[in-house]
């Protein structure tokens, strides 16, 4: 089996888990496969080959000056704080040896150095949610999708916030090496294999903040984990030992959103999974999300995903498969 040089970028000011996810999911892959080096062959590079200061203070010691880093199969850019202003000469680096490599791939808001590069222009991307807005304004040639956590573009692969670094890993280890190995690799890690790349980058957790409250973090927890059942806010409110205005108002108050939309948003977000990671059919998966009826479940994703579930899990899998 070929090796593929994987070649990660570091710079002062760098998110530390943007390099050590995809490293430690690709290093994974050799632990898979029992032999070191095997399947991927990790190289770190910074500028001058000095250390340098991640955004958290960690210190990491390069392998080696980008100059004399051998030439990657896949080249890996991280985020971080040291992507605003960045040091010219790590563009101009970019922009030579970035066509050269077999992928492109970035984590965070290392997308908005391939940018600066130009080795983005043309293509559909993604990045972290807070700096989607500045990357589309600055450079319009790019389109750019708030939504997905990660993003494939031919040989160019982008990825949202930290995590999703991992999940894209992931998904370029099962596209090298097979399910089984990426599922290896997740088990290890303990971690989810895999968040599709269209999963949107705020789930109904992410979307909502978690309550102050013991009883009301409990119901919370309760929602994702029961969407099938019972979720109305009378149910949910004895739940919590609360009256349902009460439960109601502290919700709102704590979480900002409603019960109701929260469910709403668990619900939607469960089905989704179930259409893209099942072959369950859509009256299976209307009851299990707690939709009572497959009309109910039509209407709530073509009022926000814009697709009845059946078209939806159809593209999702020709996004998949293309």
């Amino acid at each position: 089996m070929a090796y593929r040089t994987v070649l990660v970028v570091l710079f002062d000011g760098v998110q530390s888990l943007d390099v050590t996810g995809p490293v430690e999911v690709f290093t994974g892959a050799d632990t898979y496969a029992g032999e070191p080096g095997a399947t991927y062959r990790i190289h770190t590079a910074s500028l001058d080959g000095a250390p340098v200061r991640t955004s958290s203070g960690l210190t990491v010691v390069p392998d080696h000056a980008l100059a004399e880093a051998p030439a990657p199969h896949t080249l890996l850019v991280p985020g971080g704080r040291g992507t605003r202003g960045p040091d010219p000469r790590v563009i101009d680096w970019l922009r030579e040896h970035g066509p050269r490599a077999d992928r492109l791939v970035s984590v965070c808001t290392g997308a908005i150095l391939l940018a600066e590069a130009g080795l983005l222009d043309g293509r559909r991307v993604t990045t972290h949610w807070a700096y989607c807005d500045r990357l589309a304004r600055d450079h319009p040639a790019i389109e750019v999708d708030p939504d997905p956590i990660y993003v494939r573009d031919g040989h160019v692969a982008t990825s949202a916030g930290v995590t999703a670094g991992i999940d894209l890993a992931l998904a370029l280890v099962e596209e090298d090496l097979g399910r089984d190995a990426a599922l290896s690799v997740a088990r290890y890690l303990v971690v989810f294999l895999r968040r599709p790349g269209n999963q949107a980058q705020f789930s109904a957790q992410l979307s909502a903040q978690t309550a102050r409250r013991e009883p009301l973090r409990q119901v919370q927890h309760w929602i994702t984990e029961h969407p099938g059942d019972d979720l109305c806010v009378e149910s949910l409110a004895a739940r919590a030992r609360l009256s349902p205005r009460h439960f109601a108002r502290a919700f709102q108050s704590e979480t900002g959103m409603t019960p109701g939309r929260y469910v709403d948003t668990v619900r939607l977000e469960h089905a989704r999974r179930l259409l893209e990671d099942t072959t369950d059919g859509v009256e299976q998966i209307a009851r299990a999300s707690g939709y009572g009826t497959p009309e109910a479940m039509r209407r709530a994703f073509i009022r926000t995903l814009g697709a009845p579930p059946a078209e939806y899990r159809r593209r999702f899998h020709t996004t998949q498969t293309s």
